[in-house]
């Protein structure tokens, strides 16, 4: 019996081992008669990398303002049409002032009847004095009683008197004047600012009410400078300084990018959701840019040397969460799948912190059926 159990261990030993070396044997020819892959590949280049913060905002004119009459009046001339440039001081409107006109010529008369009333009483003034010193030596050789001092003396106060009263009146009149003529250039509504008629809401024979209560007849904007009004999420607020770039571009103009620099950020997140208000300064000369156009692009908060980037699509699988993904890299015309540990991601460029080194060669393309150990016809990357 101990004989035939040996040799039924050695049957079955013999069996296995044939088996197994058809297993390799068919292996192997697979491996001989599967044709290498077509790929493109990339060699791993370390290069320089802005840090940032991917913001979205809207553009708004630095400098903006609603133009309102002053006084109240019938519009008489309306003298610049809607989106035109304007200067600072050029006339917009003018205003029916006639009444305010004649005003200022009835406070011009009395400025002069004043300053004539003034001359006469200043003559009396000097008549009087005369006529008291007169009296006053007549006093002394007794031939004028105490009474006709004494009345020559209160006449002379009295002139006196009285030119202090005309020069007062000249200094009303004067400011009459003053207030006639500052209400007559009110006639004129002025540009405040250099800017682009954005809105006019007047017209010959309108009825123009004072400041307080009127409605704006223009709006004028200035486009040479403009607010980007951006948020940042409260994990990045530490790292927003003022003087930082801002890079964005608009939908109305795509292929282009514009740049602007942080220049307020609010000392306080919102409540609402913990959010940065942050706004950059945009210089816009020439005047591509409008107000009120939806901007995207990011704060750049620093710059890093050397750091190994690859495309995103080069990428296999990858979870931004735990920043693991792997992805096919060529050794002697083999592919290894190779795990990696993604840094920052910018666009289309994911950052490779570890599985990755400069000079190595990666599948960019054709990589979809391909498994490890695969061999591949490498075709470089255009």
């Amino acid at each position: 019996m101990k004989q035939f159990a040996v040799m039924v261990f050695l049957i079955t030993s013999l069996l296995s081992i044939n088996a197994c070396g058809k297993s390799d044997a068919q292996k192997s020819a697979e491996q001989v008669s599967k044709p290498p892959v077509a790929v493109e590949v990339q060699a791993a280049a370390a290069s320089g990398v802005s840090d940032s913060i991917e913001v979205t905002g809207s553009l708004e004119p630095k400098f903006s303002v609603d133009v309102k009459t002053q006084i109240p009046g019938l519009i008489k001339q309306v003298m610049v049409s809607e989106w035109v440039h304007v200067r600072k001081g050029q006339p917009l409107v003018r205003i029916d002032v006639a009444e305010t006109e004649a005003q200022v010529k009835r406070a011009e008369a009395g400025i002069v009847s004043a300053r004539a009333n003034l001359a006469q009483t200043q003559v009396a003034a000097n008549r009087a004095e005369r006529e008291l010193t007169r009296i006053h030596k007549l006093k002394e050789s007794g031939l004028a009683t105490q009474q006709t001092v004494d009345d020559a003396r209160s006449e002379t106060e009295a002139a006196k008197a009285r030119i202090g009263v005309a020069a007062a009146q000249i200094q009303v009149s004067e400011e009459e004047l003053r207030q006639g003529t500052a209400r007559q250039a009110k006639g004129i509504v002025l540009a405040p600012i250099d800017g682009i008629i954005a809105l006019r809401d007047v017209n010959v024979g309108d009825l123009a009410s004072d400041a307080a209560a009127a409605k704006p007849i223009f709006r004028i904007v200035d486009n040479r400078l403009l607010n980007l009004t951006v948020t940042v999420s409260s994990v990045d607020s530490g790292r927003v300084k003022v003087g930082q770039p801002v890079e964005f571009s608009v939908d109305s103009q795509p292929g282009r990018t514009f740049m602007g620099k942080v220049m307020y950020i609010n000392p306080e997140l919102s409540a609402a959701d913990r959010s940065l208000k942050v706004i950059a300064e945009v210089r816009n000369v020439p005047e591509n840019l409008k107000g009120g156009l939806f901007a995207k692009g990011r704060i750049v908060t620093g710059v890093r040397p050397q750091v190994l980037q690859v495309p995103r699509s080069a990428i296999g699988t990858f979870d931004t969460q735990t920043k693991k993904g792997n992805m096919f890299v060529v050794e002697n015309g083999i592919v290894r799948n190779r795990e990696i540990l993604s840094g920052s991601v910018t666009g289309d460029m994911v950052e490779i912190a570890s599985g990755l080194k400069p000079g190595e060669q990666y599948v960019v393309r054709g990589g979809f059926n391909l498994k490890d150990g695969d061999k591949v016809a490498v075709t470089p990357s255009k």
